[in-house]
């Protein structure tokens, strides 16, 4: 039976868009033992968490228990905040962050509702494997976000991809490697 991936991309005008070369490379990279849905969230340009967290628990449910969970950017920070509050209902075999903003109490990085709290890492279900990938030519978010997430998840493995973008240059390779070691 092919593993389930659930890929959620980011917000903004056009994310599905880009992020669709995402999830194009992440379907190649697994092959044919898994099945990477990846459907369009509502409101794209300006992101609710709520609807997008109760969007991901329904596809999940659909998916059944063990699937993966990979989010791009502003669909990594509803991902993380629902891992975290425990609101997607379902056991996972892995979560996978990419390029995600560190929201905390700052002029522009700032959106309470997908804020970890401070206890962060102590509700994350105990042996779940969450990685975090980042690229150090990150030209949207601050390659410093993923070291402020290092701090808070110290249970998390953390990638720093040299020579790559906010879109990781499209490549998802590394991100395909580390799920296939889950099974």
């Amino acid at each position: 039976m092919a593993r389930q991936v659930l890929f959620v991309h980011g917000g903004g005008e056009g994310a599905y868009d880009e992020d669709a070369k995402l999830a194009a490379s992440l379907r190649g990279a697994l092959g044919a033992d898994y099945v990477v849905r990846s459907p369009r969230m509502p409101n794209e340009e300006e992101p609710d968490y709520e609807v997008w967290k109760n969007v991901i628990a329904g596809e999940l449910a659909a998916m059944g228990s063990g699937a993966v969970l990979v989010g791009h950017s502003i669909g990594a920070s509803v991902v993380i905040r629902a891992v975290v509050d425990g609101g997607i209902g379902q056991s996972l075999a892995g979560a996978f962050l990419l390029a995600t903003p560190f929201w905390y109490d700052h002029e522009f990085w700032r959106w309470d509702e997908v804020k970890l709290p401070p206890n962060a890492a102590e509700r994350i279900a105990s042996g779940l494997p969450v990685f975090l990938y980042h690229g150090r030519q990150d030209e949207v978010v601050p390659f410093s976000h993923v070291e402020m997430y290092a701090r808070a998840l110290p249970q998390a493995t953390i990638r720093r991809l040299d020579g790559r973008n906010h879109q990781l240059n499209d490549d998802l390779a590394e991100v395909a490697r580390d799920i296939m070691l889950l099974r």
